[in-house]
């Protein structure tokens, strides 16, 4: 009979591997890939703002809003809000560790083959 159970590291690393590919799909999104591309050309400190990440890739407001928010959710984007206006920047860190996290993985796999 072969044991199901997963030990609590593998419980860990299996919960990991589903976040890192949450980023995969986000990526896979063209619209989130044009708002990443926009994103990256501007600083933390100076963000930008929703309507002209809007206009400037082709989306509304509120698709482009939503994009915003799946991805802020995930920690690829951040926010600062100045009085009334919301400016969004690039926040990648933790993806670039979550996409390393999984190319170690997928390395040592293929190794173990």
């Amino acid at each position: 009979m072969i044991d199901t159970k997963y030990s609590k590291a593998q419980q860990d690393a299996l919960t990991e591997f589903k976040l890192d590919i949450g980023h995969l799909n986000a990526l896979a999104n063209a619209s989130r890939q044009k708002l990443i591309m926009m994103l990256g050309t501007v600083t933390a400190e100076h963000g930008i703002m929703v309507n002209d990440l809007a206009a400037a890739i082709g989306l509304s407001q509120p698709a482009t809003s939503h994009h915003l928010k799946l991805l802020k959710e995930i920690g690829m984007v951040g926010s600062k809000q100045v009085g009334n206006i919301v400016y969004y920047y690039l926040t990648l860190d933790d993806t670039i560790a979550r996409l390393e996290r999984l190319t170690d993985a997928l390395k040592r796999q293929a190794n173990s083959k």
